[in-house]
């Protein structure tokens, strides 16, 4: 079908590139400590996207009995479509990458099931008063580029994963806490109990209530893995985005190669991490994946760019290309690993007078991001006090600027943790945070 959907468009269109993708999954889910859903879904569609007289014309379906129609409706659409500052890659050596297991497709739901329930049972039989979700579930894909160049690529990719969730209501007072895992790969005993004392960690700092003290950007802070992710991430890769690079609006301009953070940070996006949920041999465009440098040594590296916004900078492609049925491809990620230090997280904690530590953001994405500021109510933290966790911090605001935010680091952790399976970070103490908090 691929081939010869691609033979009518390239006779039509000066060129032409053909995506295709299956996948099936299959997750189960706990509600409340309850078994609530086992389902199947099976996704499956093709996207047909054109260059003809320098515009890009794109269209795609679900349904296999309309992809005959796709050609025409490229032909409507590409007159109105974007001008083209590209030409669709010719064929490269692609690397190899480690992404499926046999085993996966093997998981049964019952296993499945036992899975869910034994990890609720372990978390409720501590916290007896708790309602936990769980979701636990496998998927296959397999992802196909055509175009008129000559590539004709596919590869194909596993999944299993596993997330926990635990709600503990008190009078008034709400805690949600949760952590999440996912691979390529089938995990056992050692990932699912790491994910269970993620969890149990959260629950114990939190058994005590506290107030956090308000501050211009003084107080230390320490972010955890999935703070980093929930607080700086996003602002952060906003600016390497080669969309914003393109059009004028990220803040690195053409600091390219200068120094923008302490020199103790470096962050890659590498596909080629053996296992993770977003590696592949190669982008959504067809370019050969490779590990790209954001941040080395504080320096800054590379933005991210897929074919056009390469094309607008006179740029090559990063193999930044990410897309869905339904949209044009754009830059993105694949896969954050942000470089370990030499601090151990104990002895980061322990070496703070007063302190806050942030897991997890409620609105997190007010401000300019595009700037690199976040702000947002912290949903789950704690104070640090005297180098020992006292407890939970409610009604408490942080605030600022990640490139700030960033110069200002005080430690790194020596070990790094994956959060669900498509960023690995250290723990990550740092200045420059504006902390606010609730008057009684």
């Amino acid at each position: 079908m691929s081939e010869s959907l691609l033979n009518a468009a390239t006779d039509k269109f000066d060129e032409a590139e053909v995506y295709r993708i299956e996948m099936e999954s299959h997750p189960v889910s706990f509600e409340s400590g309850k078994l609530k859903e086992i389902i199947r879904r099976d996704t499956s569609g093709v996207a047909l996207r054109v260059i003809d007289n320098r515009r890009i014309g794109f269209t795609s379906t679900t349904d296999a009995a309309r992809e005959s129609e796709l050609v025409d409706r490229a032909a409507t659409l590409a007159p109105f479509g974007s001008e083209a500052s590209f030409s669709f890659p010719e064929p490269s050596k692609y690397p190899s990458v480690d992404i499926v297991d046999p085993a996966v497709p093997q998981v049964s739901q019952n296993s499945m099931i036992n899975t869910g329930e034994g990890l609720i049972a372990k978390l409720m039989d501590e916290w007896p008063d708790l309602l936990c979700d769980a979701r636990i579930g496998w998927s296959t894909g397999r992802c196909q580029i055509m175009n008129s160049a000559g590539i004709d690529e596919t590869y194909e990719q596993t999944s299993y994963y596993c997330s926990l969730g635990a709600q503990l209501i008190r009078g008034t007072d709400m805690l949600n806490v949760w952590a999440g895992y996912g691979s390529s790969r089938l995990f056992g005993e050692a990932e699912l109990d790491r994910l269970l004392q993620t969890v149990r960690r959260s629950l114990r700092w939190s058994k005590e209530t506290a107030i956090a003290t308000s501050s211009t950007g003084d107080l230390p802070v320490v972010f955890t893995p999935r703070g980093v992710g929930a607080t700086l991430l996003h602002p952060l890769l906003s600016g390497f985005s080669g969309k914003n690079v393109a059009n004028g609006s990220s803040p690195l301009g053409d600091r390219w190669g200068e120094k923008i953070v302490d020199e103790r940070i470096s962050i890659y996006d590498n596909p080629l991490i053996k296992c993770a949920s977003g590696s592949r041999p190669f982008d959504d465009e067809g370019i050969a994946s490779r590990k790209l440098g954001l941040i080395e040594n504080g320096i800054a590296g590379s933005p991210l760019l897929d074919l056009q916004t390469a094309g607008q900078l006179g740029m090559t492609s990063t193999g930044a290309a990410g897309r869905s049925l339904a949209s044009t491809p754009s830059p993105n990620s694949s896969v954050i690993d942000i470089a370990a230090g030499d601090t151990h997280f104990e002895d980061m904690i322990s070496g703070i007078k007063e302190g806050l530590l942030v897991e997890e953001l409620l609105g997190a994405g007010q401000g300019n991001e595009l700037g690199g500021d976040f702000r947002a109510n912290v949903s789950l933290g704690y104070k640090i006090e005297n180098g020992e966790i006292v407890g939970r911090v409610k009604d408490t605001m942080i605030s600022g600027n990640v490139y700030k935010v960033l110069s200002q680091v005080e430690q790194v952790g020596d070990s790094s943790d994956w959060v669900f399976g498509s960023m690995r970070s250290p723990a990550l103490q740092c200045l420059g945070v504006d902390v606010s908090v609730k008057d009684e």
